[in-house]
């Protein structure tokens, strides 16, 4: 898979992957499924970060995220259906992890719904522990249980100096 870092052009490729992926997030559903593009690329133009996985030249898989001087903030991981199970969501939190180092962060920081156990599951077999557990109420009234997940990495050290 390449990964090719998101601009704000690339707003509906992002949604797009972000919508089929979520629609199984039904019941209750997820806020992600109410996104526009536009919403999109305007998240994208004050600040946030996306990363696009590509087959081939097939955008099939994304990850939007947020970086602070203590943390990088990561949300809606999508791989498209038919290509999940592949590791298209581990190559994209490894280049996460990676720029991350980039930018002197030495934590990953996520939100998982407590019913999408293979989410848990498949971040807990890459090092991430859980710390938090919190109830989100939504717009309709609905309460969903939701775990913070987090993940400490290293910084590089190239000739005596952290990088």
């Amino acid at each position: 898979m390449l990964i090719k870092y998101a601009t704000s052009e690339d707003a509906a490729i992002i949604n797009e992957i972000m919508q089929v992926a979520f629609s199984e997030y039904k019941n209750p559903p997820s806020s992600a499924l109410k996104e526009t593009t536009a919403e999109v690329k305007n998240a994208l133009e004050r600040g946030e970060h996306s990363l696009i996985g590509f087959d081939q030249d097939i955008p099939v898989a994304m990850v939007r995220f947020k970086l602070t001087n203590k943390e990088l903030y990561f949300y809606r991981l999508s791989v498209l259906p038919t290509y999940q199970r592949k590791g298209l969501a581990k190559q994209l939190l490894k280049e996460l992890e990676s720029y991350a180092r980039n930018h002197g962060v030495t934590q990953l920081v996520c939100k998982v719904r407590m019913t999408a156990s293979k989410n848990i599951l498949l971040y807990q077999s890459i090092g991430y522990e859980m710390f938090e557990k919190v109830t989100v109420g939504k717009a309709n009234g609905v309460e969903i249980s939701v775990v913070h997940m987090k993940k400490q990495i290293q910084l590089g050290k190239v000739r005596g100096i952290y990088i």
